[in-house]
């Protein structure tokens, strides 16, 4: 399993998510452009150490990433607002890759389009969106719960 950023908007929360997972084991694709300069400087204070133990791959845009990705294989999983699938009703897989939309616009039809599935995570009636580092752990989880006891 993968985890990918689509042109992340906020620094912290994309150090969050890096450092998850690094923590987890789990390789991270980051589609440029970013909302902020894509460095080490930028995220160290929310990746932590963790950012040198990190596999990041980073793509230069959309295609790029697409490129990479049929490559290897495997679905990609649409986190969004925008899903009827609540995660926990899916069936993930270990060579699926988790995507997230940026955090100010979520992601652009293409991707939408280019998804293999949608979920999302329920919310209370009225609340429009997570911390998209929130919904990455939470849909993160409950994805390697699945895998490990399958």
């Amino acid at each position: 399993m993968r985890i990918a950023l689509y042109q992340p908007d906020i620094p912290q929360n994309t150090g969050t998510i890096i450092r998850m997972a690094a923590c987890l084991g789990l390789p991270i694709d980051i589609i440029l452009p970013c909302g902020f300069p894509f460095s080490d400087r930028s995220l160290r204070r929310a990746g932590m150490d963790y950012l040198d133990q990190a596999d990041i791959s980073r793509h230069l845009d959309w295609a790029a990433f697409e490129a990479a990705r049929a490559a290897s294989g495997g679905r990609l999983v649409l986190l969004t607002t925008k899903a009827a699938l609540p995660y926990t009703d899916y069936t993930f897989g270990a060579n699926d890759v988790l995507l997230l939309g940026r955090e100010s616009a979520g992601a652009p039809q293409k991707v939408h389009d280019a998804a293999d599935e949608h979920v999302l995570v329920p919310m209370a009636k009225g609340m429009r969106s997570l911390n998209v580092a929130m919904a990455a752990a939470m849909v993160v989880g409950e994805a390697l719960r699945q895998i490990e006891s399958a």
